[in-house]
């Protein structure tokens, strides 16, 4: 029996046609970069065969699986890289750059004050203390023993992988499902609420918080952009919500914002770096991060992100064009809505028909020259996969599946992906055939 209908060969046929220029672009890059490299082995900027990296002995990859912070989050904006430059010539006192850091960051989010972190989870740690301890140092020393202090924390929608953020810190974490369940949850021993939603759910928790006094958290890590989901949550009467700056912000990768009411933000600085005895000291952010994410910010407050989302839209157009010359081969494009809202190429086949898994072809991506980093169930800093099985990314996927997320991908680099995975494709469909 054939591995594909007639009828699929013929479309698979006019894709073909279709994808030509491509093809043709491919084999013309190749021979270009064949000459070039004869001439002069080093003449490439971006060269993933022989860098700093390589002489240590790490591959570099191409990154289609989006900002992870194993595989380095994302590559910093150019402004980022002049604004740490710049930071690293002088020295300043961290209290005063932080209340001035406050001020910048209020005047663009709308938000009463803010601070930067040393990344998202950071800003959940320092968040969780100040609403335990406030600023009392006695108790800023005392934790993670919560003796006296109000020391539970509502997580809504239940546990993740990143809870170790708000445990750390002494708290005890408390499950609600569901906003239903939030207002039996909430104790006179809850400190604050955390949650991931920003959808109806948000307004309808803030609506029981609020009249509870509790202050909620708003973890929103890989929100921006788009830059409207930074003033947001302030016009929400949200408490608390942070940012990660080395995620789609493209600021240091190990930055992180919060922000929120003045007297938490005064709260989160209490317990954390550069407070001697704060049990968050260790969460340590120079002033290189702290110009860093701001130059960050400032750009994206005044970028129209449209112009981006159309090159990135563009790249995995590119790749589905060329992945689906081989029969048998789909692409499907979305754009997520809880987070990481980039164009996203989900790649479908029959493996059972091919004789290749999304692991097999997962692994021949990461395995081949140049190294190709795809999304997949696959979590390799993953600690408790059973607590952390959702992915933004994926939602509502009851398999596991190969994604390409744009965000990440450089100049030509759509168009080695699709060729790799072209090749991939074809090679198995011919010895399933055989």
């Amino acid at each position: 029996m054939p591995l594909l209908r007639h009828a699929d060969d013929r479309r698979s046929f006019l894709k073909l046609i279709a994808a030509a220029p491509l093809l043709a672009t491919i084999r013309g890059r190749s021979l270009a970069a064949a000459v070039t490299s004869a001439a002069k082995p080093a003449a490439a900027a971006h060269d993933l065969s022989n860098n700093l990296y390589t002489q240590l002995g790490v591959r570099p990859f191409i990154n289609a699986r989006g900002t992870w912070t194993y595989l380095s989050g994302s590559l910093e904006l150019p402004e980022v890289r002049t604004a740490v430059e710049g930071a690293s010539h002088y020295f300043v006192d961290i209290f005063e750059l932080q209340a001035a850091a406050g001020r910048h960051l209020a005047k663009l989010s709308g938000a009463e004050s803010g601070m930067v972190t040393g990344g998202s989870a950071a800003a959940i740690s320092a968040a969780t203390a100040g609403c335990m301890a406030g600023t009392d140092k006695k108790k800023v020393y005392q934790l993670p023993d919560t003796t006296g202090m109000k020391n539970e924390v509502v997580m809504l929608g239940g546990r993740t992988a990143f809870d170790s953020a708000i445990r750390l810190t002494g708290a005890k974490v408390v499950s609600a499902p569901t906003v239903n369940d939030l207002r039996a949850a909430i104790t006179p021993r809850t400190a604050m609420v955390y949650a991931l939603w920003r959808d109806e759910r948000l307004d309808a928790a803030l609506k029981i918080t609020k009249a509870a006094g509790v202050p909620l958290m708003l973890d929103d890590a890989a929100g921006i952009p788009p830059f409207e989901y930074f003033t947001r949550p302030a016009k929400m009467g949200v408490d608390l919500y942070c940012f990660s700056g080395g995620k789609g912000l493209r600021g240091p990768q190990s930055s992180g914002v919060l922000l929120g009411r003045k007297d938490l933000i005064d709260a989160a600085l209490a317990n954390t770096s550069p407070w001697e005895g704060a049990i968050c000291r260790s969460m340590k952010v120079g002033k290189e991060e702290v110009m860093g994410v701001l130059a960050a910010l400032d750009h994206w407050s005044h970028t129209d992100i449209a112009p981006q989302m159309k090159v990135w839209q563009a790249a995995v157009e590119r790749i589905k064009k060329l992945i689906e010359t081989v029969p048998g081969i789909t692409g499907t494009i979305t754009v997520p809505t809880a987070g990481n809202s980039y164009p996203t190429l989900t790649v479908d086949w029959d493996e059972q028909k091919f004789g290749l898994t999304v692991e097999q072809c997962d692994d021949q991506l990461r395995s081949g020259t140049p190294r190709i980093e795809a999304l997949t169930d696959s979590n390799p800093s993953g600690v408790l996969p059973e607590i952390s099985n959702t992915n933004p990314n994926r939602q509502g996927a009851h398999k596991n599946q190969l994604q390409i997320i744009s965000m990440n991908l450089q100049p030509g680099e759509d168009l080695i992906i699709g060729d790799r995975l072209r090749q991939i494709f074809t090679a198995a469909r011919k010895k399933a055939a055989a």
